[in-house]
């Protein structure tokens, strides 16, 4: 890709994933889970773009993921352009239309590769490759979409018609009729035997001027509405957040059918390449590796005289075992366990609006919770206690706050914390412990170069995490 200019990968990164609970919630959700090896689907689509050819990309994300999208992309030696925090969400209109804006000021020839965190490309160079054979036709101002040739009657895509008489076989953008929503049986069935459809993969290459005049010219009001937001961003330590007011007067709708339904100026590139948008359990066990009975595993699992089956353990402390299963999908987290027939993949995402009429907190709730300085995750809880296990990234620290209904008991079982309780800060090493009373301003810092874990036993009438009052802290939550 070094002769064509070079491209701004812009990564959408603020979905929940539902259809993948109980590992993906709405607090933790599956772009930022290894499903299918070591790194994350956000790293690998990160590093799906990195190299000659491509900018540093531009990540459109909710604010309680900013940190972790910037620790995810530094641990794969990816550099993070920009990010863009999202006040709300939106829906993927108003964010492309946001990233278009900000690429715009700052190179109107700009072009941009939108595409989602939590796909699965496994061949990157063929994906690059497709990239670079569509790049000529995004300068002429063509808005290049990217499609998938269909190879089973898929009823859970959007599928993607070929104008009459578009070959596939030049390895270059053909002209597109138009797009289909995602259809019944019968219907995808039909499609998949005209073999004039392909699969629409939700990844776009233009110029952000084409986008922006596409936009103009078919959602001129949310154009409007976004520029306000995005003229009236500021910055957020390194980050940029987009103007409340304005942002929330956006109307939520996706790019599809805000604008690419209504462009006249499309054209569809085929991926050479595997695709899949991992939209349930059963396309993790379709793109995962599988033994000679067709089950995949995952995590502490045993399959005994099972066939064609998902077993998957994302607890360290249990070994998932599944005996005479058939086609089944088992998966099992610290504080969830999800069974469900494999062809009921899709309808995972009714469990979660079950569970949350229900208000039942593992609807959206992880068990370890993410912050800024590492983590926490509830060990055990009781009338008027709560003991957590927290671990302190090195060179970090919690906020100086305050608690009005509960005291607070911390040991360091690893590493050394620098502890301030009132005006006294004291060094607490392993085996060692504080006592934090209720209404006494305190914080742990992990001055060291090692991470520090601790217990921490509450007790008192309210143990919530909205009970906290911060008076400082370094990365600038309220």
């Amino acid at each position: 890709m070094t002769s064509h200019p070079r491209v701004v990968p812009v990564i959408l990164c603020g979905g929940a994933g539902t259809r993948l609970w109980p590992v993906s919630r709405k607090s933790s959700p599956k772009q930022f889970k290894p499903l299918l090896g070591q790194t994350s689907l956000l790293q690998d689509a990160a590093l799906r773009v990195r190299g000659d050819g491509f900018d540093s990309p531009l990540v459109v994300t909710a604010e309680p993921f900013r940190f972790i999208v910037f620790e995810q992309l530094e641990a794969v030696g990816v550099t993070l352009g920009d990010l863009l925090i999202e006040p709300e969400p939106r829906n993927t209109a108003p964010a492309v239309l946001a990233a278009a804006l900000w690429c715009a000021a700052r190179d109107p020839d700009a072009l941009m590769l939108v595409m989602p965190s939590d796909h699965q490309i496994p061949d990157g160079e063929a994906f690059r490759d497709s990239v670079a054979s569509a790049i000529p036709a995004a300068q002429s101002g063509k808005i290049v979409t990217f499609g998938v040739t269909p190879t089973s009657p898929e009823t859970g895509y959007g599928y993607l018609e070929l104008a009459e008489g578009a070959s596939l076989s030049g390895g270059e953008p053909v002209p597109l009729r138009g797009f289909v929503e995602k259809p019944d049986l019968a219907g995808a069935r039909q499609m998949l035997q005209s073999g004039n459809y392909l699969w629409n993969a939700g990844i776009f290459l233009f110029s952000a001027g084409a986008i922006l005049q596409a936009y103009a010219e078919h959602a001129p009001d949310m154009l409007a509405t976004v520029t306000r937001a995005v003229d009236g961003a500021h910055a957020d330590l390194s980050f940029t957040r987009l103007e409340a007011t304005a942002w929330a007067a956006a109307q939520s709708t996706s790019v599809d059918y805000a604008i690419m339904e209504r462009a006249q100026n499309l054209v569809v590139m085929p991926l050479a390449t595997r695709w899949s948008d991992l939209g349930g359990w059963a396309g993790v066990w379709q793109e995962s590796e599988r033994d000679a009975s067709g089950n995949a595993l995952a995590g502490q699992s045993t399959a005994l005289d099972c066939e064609g089956s998902l077993l998957r353990s994302d607890s360290d402390g249990v070994h998932l075992v599944g005996f005479g299963l058939k086609d089944m999908i088992v998966v099992t987290t610290a504080d969830a366990v999800l069974v469900a027939p494999m062809s009921e993949s899709s309808r995972v995402g009714e469990v979660v609006a079950a569970l949350k009429a229900k208000a039942v907190p593992q609807a959206e709730a992880s068990p370890r919770d993410l912050r800024p300085w590492g983590w926490f995750e509830c060990i055990a809880s009781g009338d008027r206690f709560q003991v957590k296990r927290i671990f302190v990234k090195p060179g970090e620290m919690l906020s100086l706050q305050s608690h009005n209904h509960r005291a607070e008991h911390w040991i360091v079982v690893a590493g050394t914390a620098h502890v301030t309780i009132g005006d006294e800060v004291r060094m607490v090493t392993e085996n060692q412990s504080v006592y934090v009373p209720v209404g006494e301003r305190h914080r742990l810092e992990n001055r060291g170069k090692l991470p520090v874990t601790l217990i921490e036993v509450q007790t008192g009438a309210y143990l919530g995490e909205d009970d906290i009052i911060r008076y400082d802290d370094a990365y600038s939550r309220s």
